[in-house]
């Protein structure tokens, strides 16, 4: 009777520990995440219906770490033409004649320890899409991917062809081929 609570003691524990550690894997992770904007902005009539590139908008992905938001003197080099008005493009418009800054809040979030790096995948022809999701079909931006590091790690992998083990490293870098990726170095990603 005593060994039998104590197994179901430990099995009790091993059931609990697994699901504080799954649980622990989902820290952080916001999938589906889509919050309120201060002015509505859908992505699908921009990006979709007029295909507005995302680096018109969004320009310093190709150089910088951080893709940015555009300024709302951005919005206006078209809105300034466009006759069509809305009840969103009158607050656009109002906000940039008080000089006043859209504040926007922020879809995708990464932890403090996490170095992602925005220019390093668009000149390495990743799409925008790859990490984002379908905006061009998005009325409201919502995070599409889980971005955990096995999502990534996954990508690297399978889109990035990065050897998996440091045999296949070694082998690539001998044949005068060394990988152009950051692939599975922690160092890479984590500070």
């Amino acid at each position: 009777m005593k060994v039998r609570g104590i197994v179901l003691g430990f099995a009790l524990l091993g059931a609990g520990g697994g699901l504080l550690a799954r649980g622990a894997t989902r820290i952080g992770v916001h999938q589906g995440y889509a919050p309120e904007q201060p002015i509505d902005f859908p992505h699908r009539i921009h990006a979709g219906d007029n295909k507005i590139p995302c680096l018109y908008c969004h320009s310093a992905a190709r150089t910088s770490r951080h893709a940015g938001i555009p300024s709302a003197s951005v919005c206006m080099n078209c809105h300034t033409l466009i006759e069509k008005q809305t009840t969103e493009i009158q607050r656009l418009k109002e906000a940039v004649q008080l000089q006043r800054p859209v504040v926007w809040t922020k879809v995708h979030n990464l932890p403090d320890f996490v170095y992602f790096n925005h220019s390093q995948h668009v000149v390495s022809g990743v799409a925008c899409q790859r990490c984002h999701g379908a905006v061009e079909r998005m009325d409201r931006i919502e995070q599409a991917s889980p971005l955990t590091m096995g999502w990534c790690l996954g990508c690297h992998r399978s889109e990035a062809h990065v050897p998996t083990s440091t045999f296949a490293r070694v082998a690539a870098n001998v044949r005068n081929r060394p990988t152009p990726f950051a692939g599975e170095d922690c160092t890479s990603c984590h500070y």
